[in-house]
């Protein structure tokens, strides 16, 4: 898998880009909300950028196949090794409060997004909480 700067837009659009794909599907509202949220220029990336290190991140993906061609859309050794580019907490604090706004874009929390949310939210240390102080209650 390739490797990004730490802390770098890229970085953090990776994970994103594992969230889009979590549950086997990119649904169109994702991509509707990074227009909606202004969230591709608050990244710093353009959209042809994004793109790009989304099919990356679908290549990666697939190469990772089984022998059977069974792919693991959710993975903890690829989550650790995506998530750990982050290490910034600011960064990971607005990572997660987009991630948690692409999982709600569809109108439905699916069970591997829930489980990745929990997870990157658990290995960071972020609360609910903390992201409703961040970005709710400013």
């Amino acid at each position: 898998m390739k490797r990004y700067t730490p802390n770098s837009p890229q970085a953090i659009a990776r994970i994103l880009c594992m969230f889009m794909m979590g549950d086997g599907v990119m649904d169109p509202r994702e991509l509707d909300s990074f227009d909606r949220l202004d969230l591709l220029s608050l990244l710093g990336l353009e959209r042809k950028a994004f793109l790009a290190l989304f099919h990356d991140y679908c290549n990666d993906i697939s190469d990772e196949a089984e022998p059977d061609g069974s792919i693991h859309l959710v993975d903890r050794a690829r989550a650790d090794l995506v998530l750990d580019e982050v290490t910034d907490h600011q960064k990971r604090l607005l990572t997660c409060a987009i991630a948690l706004d692409l999982c709600k874009a569809d109108d439905t929390i699916s069970e591997p997004e829930m489980a990745l949310l929990q997870y990157m939210m658990a290995k960071w240390h972020i609360t609910l909480d903390t992201l409703e102080e961040q970005f709710i209650r400013q």
